[in-house]
């Protein structure tokens, strides 16, 4: 009797792992947005949640660091003096490590829309930039780390003639390590951007999973 009842409880627990595994296959943007959207709002909840539980609990040092930290980050930016041309480097390179980061997550996420940001922004971008460098015959064209395409900016060796740059470095080909050193932390971090758009359906499975 025991056994059959065992035999039964294993079949109930298939049959629910099916009927999860189901419902998580079928739960898309397109076909169930609501539904979608609401667990991947409860699932960013809970890690916020877990983490600032976390922090809170074994990070006690935290509480009074970051707000420190916060307000004299503020506190540096609304007053005049030799430190502001650094908080606005610090301030460029913040946005250009945003952007990308960004521009990474919405191309693995797509948002139901096949949306590729490889193809819109860092590839053209590559290829600018590698066409630049052997029509120049040199890879140093940046200003900044930052100078490359961001929200409502152009680089600004785009626009620039090759004189401005000075004679050619390379007279025939451009060493591809070269060219990849000048683009890899953008590609890097749009990377790492991809990376993190993957953590929302992870989290809205195992909500759905746990749940």
């Amino acid at each position: 009797m025991m056994e059959h009842t065992a035999v039964g409880e294993d079949q109930a627990m298939s049959d629910l792992r099916d009927k999860h595994r189901m419902d998580r296959e079928s739960l898309t943007l397109t076909s169930q947005p609501f539904k979608t959207l609401a667990l991947f709002v409860l699932a960013i909840g809970q890690s916020i949640r877990s983490t600032c539980s976390c922090v809170l609990k074994e990070g006690s040092r935290l509480k009074f660091l970051v707000p420190l930290l916060g307000a004299t980050c503020v506190l540096l930016l609304v007053t005049d003096g030799p430190h502001e041309k650094h908080m606005q480097e610090l301030l460029w390179y913040a946005r250009f490590g945003l952007w990308w980061v960004i521009l990474g997550v919405a191309s693995s996420i797509g948002l139901g829309s096949g949306l590729h940001t490889f193809v819109l922004y860092l590839g053209p971008h590559i290829a600018l930039f590698t066409m630049k460098a052997v029509q120049c015959g040199r890879v140093d064209l940046k200003s900044a780390p930052y100078d490359t395409i961001l929200l409502k900016r152009r680089p600004s060796w785009l626009e620039k003639d090759c004189l401005e740059f000075g004679p050619p470095i390379y007279q025939e080909t451009i060493p591809f390590s070269k060219i990849l050193h000048e683009v890899h932390l953008e590609a890097v971090l749009w990377g790492i951007g991809t990376a993190l758009g993957e953590l929302p359906p992870y989290f809205i499975s195992r909500a759905g999973y746990n749940k």
